[in-house]
Parts: structure tokens; C-alpha cells; sequence
């Protein structure tokens, strides 16, 4: 790709959330960045992953996942989910089953459980679309987006 765009690409911002997924009894959570709503009625909100990525695969067997965002004073919390072993990730975090069974984080800034309606793959990465079934919010605060994040996402072969 071009330099110049992927310096410019480097400059749109986003949230940072954590997504989950099961399928039986293996459970992941990875970091996502590109994530946004894509309909309001009914509520729809669409996640971009690589198919390079573990969740990938469980998110192509599974029918659901949910969607964290975190305050800027869980920017620590993210370590967690980059690295490999799935055991690791959740423990001594608090998270109970959702309805669909995936992991739904406790003492995040808000979360979304949705029901994957639609997968495209138009580039590289797979869109999983999803339906809000269930969400919360936490504590107020503000946010972790792209702008607290050291390093930035544009994609990758």
C-alpha cells in the first residue's frame, strides 16, 4: 500500500474494545479496533478481523460475540488480551457466561452481547456483523480509543 496512505490511515481514530467468543467449551478474547454500529433498528454493530487471528476461526464456527469497551484506566487490561494462551486472558478478571455463552467482561466502561447476522469479506479482513441482544453500562468515564494506544492498526496481508 501506499506510504502516504498508511500514514493517513494511521491517523483515523477509533475505539479500542475487547471481543469475545465461545465455541463449546473454548473460549478467546482478542483486541479490536475496527468496530463500529451499522444500523439502528435493528441494532446492528459490525467488527473487522483478520482471518490470521484465533478468534477468527471460533467467530466463523460461532453465532455470537460481545464487545467491550474499556475506560482509559483499563489501558493494562489490554496486554492481556494480545497474548496466545486463552486461559490466561480471563483468569482472575471477573466475567460471567452471556445468554449466547460468550464471555461478557464485568468492570468494563460498557458491553454489547450480539448475535452474528451477516459475515462479508470484501478485503482482507471478515466482517462479523452482529445484533445487540444484551449490553450494560459500568462506571462512567471516558473511553480508551486509538488516541491512548501506543501504536496504531492499518491492517495487515
Amino acid at each position: 500500500m501506499n506510504k502516504e496512505w498508511l500514514a493517513a490511515l494511521g491517523q483515523m481514530t477509533y475505539g479500542i474494545y475487547v471481543l469475545t467468543t465461545r465455541v463449546d467449551d473454548t473460549i478467546n478474547g482478542m483486541i479490536a479496533s475496527w468496530v463500529t454500529q451499522v444500523s439502528y433498528k435493528p441494532p446492528l454493530i459490525m467488527a473487522a478481523v483478520h482471518p490470521n487471528r484465533y478468534s477468527h476461526g471460533l467467530l466463523q464456527r460461532s453465532n455470537a460475540f460481545a464487545l467491550h469497551l474499556l475506560n482509559r484506566s483499563q489501558k493494562e487490561m489490554l496486554k492481556r488480551f494480545k497474548g496466545p494462551d486463552p486461559e490466561k486472558k480471563f483468569s482472575g478478571i471477573p466475567w460471567k457466561t452471556g445468554k449466547t455463552g460468550v464471555p461478557v467482561l464485568e468492570n468494563c466502561l460498557a458491553w454489547f452481547e450480539l448475535e452474528i447476522r451477516e459475515r462479508h469479506a470484501p478485503g482482507n479482513h471478515t466482517l462479523f456483523i452482529g445484533e445487540v441482544l444484551d449490553g450494560g453500562v459500568g462506571v462512567p468515564d471516558t473511553a480508551l480509543s486509538t488516541l491512548e494506544y501506543d501504536g496504531m492498526y492499518v491492517g495487515k496481508d
